[in-house]
């Protein structure tokens, strides 16, 4: 496998497939994070796609969540807020995108990776894609990806998770509290049902899917200016000195 991380979009029968991939377990560094929003922006804009896919590579780790190796190197609360609007920006495209978006979940998802599956219409995975907020045991908080995951999941199940920040909750636990749609054996089941669904709805009436997205997103116009005051949140938190220490030991 490429160990250089990239993200790519592909079309095929109307379906565009974005792939984003680290080799740190598909961790989000900031270029990483821009250039999925920009993916997500460009399959929006492509008129021969009818339907998106969001899916990373690799088998058993969809993604790692926020880089700490970023991270540990941010110095002040600027470098802060751009780092943690990365995420705010993929969110704001996937809920701004006037196409579904179906999330292909095959592995184990944290933090930020947890947001993204939580922003698309429609999340597929397999029974190894268990979930986790860990952002309180390293000194910060889910705060840009909360109201992506309090949407798809609810306040309850959101505060339990950020709480017990250590734990890993299990693929059916995440099917159980709406995460996901549907749980599969393994990757080629799940990578067999997202061809069958985006392909159907790739031959739907594309206004049609275009009204559903809007409804589907109705009361989170404030979303662009909601998710950049949660960044500046963890922009700040990320300097605190417990961080700091915390993430050395990561490293």
């Amino acid at each position: 496998m490429n160990n250089e991380a990239y993200v790519n979009l592909e079309v095929e029968e109307g379906v565009g497939y974005i792939t984003f991939f680290h080799p740190s377990k598909n961790a989000l560094p900031s270029h990483v994070l821009k250039l999925l929003e920009d993916a997500i922006i460009q399959a929006d804009a492509t008129k021969a796609i009818k339907v998106v896919v969001i899916k990373s590579a690799g088998d058993r780790v969809f993604c790692a969540g926020a880089s700490f190796n970023e991270l540990i190197t941010i110095e002040n609360a600027e470098a802060g807020l751009k780092f943690f609007s990365g995420f705010a920006g993929v969110i704001n495209a996937m809920r701004n995108s006037t196409k579904l978006i179906i999330c292909r979940v095959q592995g184990k998802t944290v933090g930020g990776g947890l947001g993204i599956a939580a922003a698309a219409d429609y999340c597929m995975a397999t029974k190894f894609a268990a979930i986790k907020l860990s952002e309180l045991s390293i000194g910060i908080g889910p705060f840009v990806i909360e109201p992506a995951v309090t949407r798809k999941i609810g306040k309850t199940a959101m505060a339990q998770m950020t709480i017990d920040a250590e734990t890993f909750y299990t693929a059916q636990y995440a099917k159980d509290k709406g995460l996901y749609a549907e749980v599969f054996e393994d990757t080629e089941t799940l990578d067999q049902a997202v061809k069958r669904l985006a392909n159907k709805l790739a031959s739907y009436n594309p206004d049609a899917l275009q009204e559903m997205k809007r409804v589907f997103w109705e009361n989170t116009a404030h979303w662009d200016s909601l998710l950049l005051e949660r960044a500046k949140i963890s922009g700040a938190l990320v300097l605190s000195s417990f961080t700091k220490e915390t993430l050395k030991r990561f490293k």
